[in-house]
């Protein structure tokens, strides 16, 4: 049965590739699995239709037969652990890479989320200008930690994984804010992400949406 995952009607990301349907799309094309999209607008997220798939209505959402998972990060797990192609096939390979799946939500992702939030929930508050410097701070910290990590290799633990994907997508929302030139060895590493053919076709058809081209894939 061909799945069918939920995106945004009208990204706020502009197709550049930032919603988190992104991350299934691209674990969908890497794994080499056809699929089916479902735009929402904000107002039908909100609705009890879809708040039926994902209780906080939001996007994205999976739906394969009877089965409906939501948060990206469980889904790309789902993917990666029935299909081949996005987890090592020995044990140990698959725990770390989903140990670094979870590390680039849990540890890498909250500081990058906490600064757009600074820079556009919160921007307009009179001591905004005052936490900036800090939430950039905590940023320089983690990507500080995480860079000699991708100084001599490709990918976090050997061939490209589903901790890669997660990473590299998380990791790619800083481009906007300059800070990920400041870490050579991090740029490089979301380049070679970008680079897959998998994560342009994604990006394509995300980009397509924006575009006013085919919402299904």
């Amino acid at each position: 049965m061909t799945p069918t995952i939920t995106a945004f009607e009208s990204s706020p990301d502009r197709g550049q590739g930032l919603a988190r349907d992104m991350r299934v799309r691209w674990a969908l094309e890497e794994v080499g699995l056809p699929y089916h999209v479902r735009l929402l607008s904000f107002a039908a997220m909100k609705e009890p239709a879809h708040r039926a798939l994902h209780p906080f209505g939001q996007i994205p959402t999976y739906e394969e037969g009877d089965l409906v998972l939501f948060e990206s990060g469980a889904i790309v797990l789902h993917l990666a652990q029935h299909h081949a192609g996005l987890l090592p096939e020995d044990a140990a390979g698959r725990s770390r890479a989903i140990t670094w799946m979870f590390c680039a939500v849990n540890t890498v992702e909250p500081p990058i989320l906490e600064l757009q939030t600074a820079k556009f929930q919160e921007g307009d508050k009179p001591w905004a200008k005052e936490r900036l410097p800090l939430v950039l701070d905590r940023i320089r910290a983690r990507l500080r930690e995480l860079s000699p990590r991708l100084e001599k290799v490709e990918w976090l633990d050997g061939s490209f994984s589903a901790g890669d994907l997660m990473m590299v997508n998380v990791l790619r929302r800083l481009r906007p804010s300059g800070l990920l030139d400041e870490f050579p060895s991090l740029a490089a590493y979301v380049a070679r992400g970008e680079a897959r053919p998998a994560f342009k076709r994604a990006f394509d058809a995300q980009l397509a949406v924006f575009n006013g081209g085919s919402a299904a894939t």
